[in-house]
């Protein structure tokens, strides 16, 4: 009888580094990060692999962000008004 085998560390260190799936997990996994970052207790190695996945989220949230902006401009007819005007 084998036992059930569980995911090795880098496959978890995959699926963490795998393409954000929502602006709401990219944002949660960047403000992780930062947290981590800010601690100062982060080897320089992961560090700097920190700061590169950073980078990587803050593209996707950005993108997202102008993915959406434009949607908005297309339902008010290229007019993006303040938030709260009529």
């Amino acid at each position: 009888m084998t036992r059930a085998s569980s995911p090795s560390k880098a496959a978890l260190k995959d699926a963490e580094h795998a393409v954000a799936t929502s602006y709401e997990h990219a944002l949660g996994e960047l403000e992780r990060l930062v947290a981590d970052m800010e601690a100062g207790q982060l080897p320089l190695d992961q560090l700097l692999e920190s700061y590169r996945r950073g980078a990587e989220l803050l593209g996707f949230c950005r993108s997202r962000l102008q993915a959406v902006e434009q949607q908005v401009k297309v339902l008010e007819g290229e007019e993006l008004k303040q938030w709260g005007e009529s």
